[in-house]
């Protein structure tokens, strides 16, 4: 369909109005982060430039008509606002430059209005607003929203048949409708009109009210009435096969509405019921699904991953990891939303973690490995913070690694930390704030909430695990006499920017006929010793067995095995980054030499007469020591941070 028949589209609808304006793959979950990445590298003008401080917009009605098969959009916008400041006489919002406004009406007149260089719409009233007072403006667009193939407005062909979907997070609401782009403002409502050619079908936001078809056309009245961000605001046309999963509590139900693709009907049929389980298991661990006036539902789009459109989250497929994580956003991203793109953890921590908890309570099999892939992402390099310092860049915003994996890893710590009641009534608290709820937050009001539901001070663990980069590491000692048990604990931590991660340690003991305990350690300082009392001989340790802790390179060795090892000789700490320390079972044993070799056997450094290595100077990597004494020569393999 050319422009000109979309226009024509337009006059035929737009003057018709309605009487109310298997194995599972981890990496799933954190999809979107690549995309976006993408997505970013072809917007330099990301961030809101609108100065929209002086009115609290309170509704929107878009009515727009589009066609899949064209990267064209044609619509008018209505808001609905209060003025917030004295002496108002114009209001900005956020659309893109390459739009076209046609005209904007305030009291059915056409009024003054400017495009600025900087994808900002400025109206101009004939007075000054009123503060305090509900008022409306009305604008009519048109144009290529230019967010390019992995941008917020695209088309796309599905096995052979055109597809277009909106995705607006962080910054790219304002690429396609004009709109308050911020983190500080939520419409109250919306109504969402969308007239498409008849072969298609339109997916949004809320409830589906009508849809009718005229002239070839078919329009869908989608809407909605919890507050809402402007980037969860969303549309995708194609031509969708519809079925419906049920949530069933009690006499109630809860709608599961699914908008697929045809060609992936008998497929996602098999795979969306589980939605309903999710649903009753968030419902049970915090509180009711934020929405249950309306809907929740999916709508297949062509992306590698998924977007948590508020009700009606857009997906590529239907795993179970994909799924959870989505679903989970409706609590934490939709009911209450980032206040910052620097505290985005809130929305994408806690969804990676919810999806953690999915797989403990429904596919508990998957729980260990989950934790596993999770930490082992997290830790993958020295450094980097859970907090965003840089909130230009799209990739530091949706790091995977770090708003995702390491966020959802701070959350299962302070579970740990804090116990599962305290943790859970927590997050709860949080969710029922209501100076939150379908509104917005930052990490310290989370953590007000988790300090009074535990009664502790979480300062100390949000600087090292929030503010703070890396992780710790762990080397672990002990030696048995009797009953009484000596534990020696020493940390090196990964970057500089932390000296000490205080956390409780359990370790693991086995004896040898099927005695078993757990000791859990309050670790404050480096070299820290505990006495514990183990009544069974100890034939095996095990460091953070289920994976508490977010760290990696551990060790946790018997003192007694060492001094009765044929291997005499050890060294430690190990991992290092600045000095290491050879020590024997011997004391009469010396060194005469060491050599330290790179992993390709080359001689790194060298010295004479020293038990002691300066391993400050090298890259972080596995190394070598070949370790020269009167005894003879030993090698040992040596981890640099």
């Amino acid at each position: 369909m050319l422009k000109r028949q979309l226009i024509l589209l337009l006059s035929t609808f737009m003057g018709l109005s309605y009487s109310n304006a298997q194995t599972p793959d981890f990496s799933n979950q954190n999809c979107k982060s690549h995309i976006l990445d993408t997505k970013m590298m072809l917007n330099n003008n990301n961030k809101s430039n609108a100065n929209s401080s002086n009115y609290d917009v309170k509704y929107y009605r878009l009515n727009i008509a589009v066609d899949p098969a064209v990267l064209f959009i044609k619509g008018d916008v209505t808001m609905h606002f209060i003025a917030s400041q004295n002496n108002a006489g114009s209001l900005e919002l956020d659309l893109l430059n390459s739009l076209t406004v046609d005209s904007v009406k305030y009291n059915n007149s056409n009024i003054s209005f400017m495009q600025l260089t900087n994808d900002v719409l400025r109206i101009i009233f004939p007075t000054n607003l009123q503060i305090g007072i509900l008022d409306s403006v009305q604008i009519f667009y048109q144009g290529t929203p230019t967010g390019g193939g992995f941008g917020s407005f695209i088309t796309q062909a599905h096995n052979g048949t055109s597809a277009m979907w909106t995705l607006s997070e962080p910054y790219g609401a304002k690429d396609w409708w004009p709109c308050k782009q911020t983190l500080t403002d939520k419409a109250d409502s919306i109504d969402f009109i969308i007239t498409n050619p008849v072969a298609y079908l339109a997916a949004s936001n809320g409830i589906l009210v009508a849809r009718d078809t005229v002239n070839s056309f078919t329009r869908s009245h989608w809407r909605h009435r919890y507050p809402i961000t402007a980037y969860l605001v969303a549309f995708a046309v194609t031509n969708y096969s519809i079925y419906s999963d049920y949530l069933v509590q009690g006499t109630d139900s809860l709608e599961i509405l699914n908008y697929v693709y045809p060609e992936t009907y008998s497929q996602a049929v098999t795979q969306t019921p589980i939605t309903a389980d999710l649903i009753d298991l968030f419902d049970s661990l915090f509180i009711p699904y934020p929405f249950e006036n309306e809907k929740y539902g999916h709508a297949q789009f062509g992306w590698g991953g998924g977007m948590e459109h508020q009700t009606m989250s857009f997906m590529v497929n239907y795993s179970f990891g994909l799924v959870a994580h989505e679903l989970a956003h409706q609590w934490f991203g939709n009911k209450v939303t980032c206040g910052t793109w620097q505290d985005i953890w809130l929305n994408e921590g806690f969804a990676t973690y919810l999806t953690g908890l999915s797989y403990e309570n429904v596919q508990p099999q998957f729980w260990s490995n989950w934790k596993s892939s999770t930490s082992n992402s997290a830790t993958s390099f020295s450094g980097g913070s859970v907090f965003v310092t840089d909130t230009t860049s799209v990739n530091s915003i949706f790091s995977s690694r770090l708003s995702y994996n390491k966020g959802a890893y701070l959350l299962h710590m302070l579970r740990w930390k804090m116990g599962d009641s305290a943790f859970f009534q927590g997050c709860r608290n949080y969710l029922n704030d209501t100076s939150l709820a379908y509104g917005y937050a930052k990490t310290a009001q989370l953590k007000q909430h988790l300090e009074a539901s535990s009664g502790l001070n979480l300062t100390e663990f949000l600087d090292d695990w929030y503010y703070g980069q890396g992780y710790p590491n762990y080397q672990v000692s002990y030696n048995q006499n009797g009953a009484t048990t000596d534990i020696n604990i020493q940390q090196t931590t990964s970057h500089s920017s932390v000296s000490f991660f205080e956390m409780p340690v359990p370790i693991y003991f086995e004896g040898p006929n099927g005695e078993d305990t757990t000791v859990v350690l309050d670790h404050t300082f480096s070299g820290q010793t505990f006495n514990v009392s183990i009544p069974f001989t100890i034939t095996n340790a095990v460091f953070d067995p289920e994976q508490w802790i977010l760290t990696r390179n551990n060790t946790i060795t018997s003192l007694a095995e060492q001094r009765n090892s044929s291997n005499t000789v050890y060294f430690y700490p190990n991992p290092a980054r600045n000095i290491v320390t050879i020590e024997f079972n011997n004391q009469q044993t010396r060194v005469i030499s060491y050599e330290v070799l790179n992993a390709l056997g080359q001689s790194i450094k060298s010295s004479l007469n020293k038990n002691q290595i300066d391993v400050s100077s090298l890259e972080s990597g596995i190394y070598f020591v070949a370790i020269t004494t009167d005894q003879g020569t030993i090698k040992k393999k040596l981890i640099v941070e």
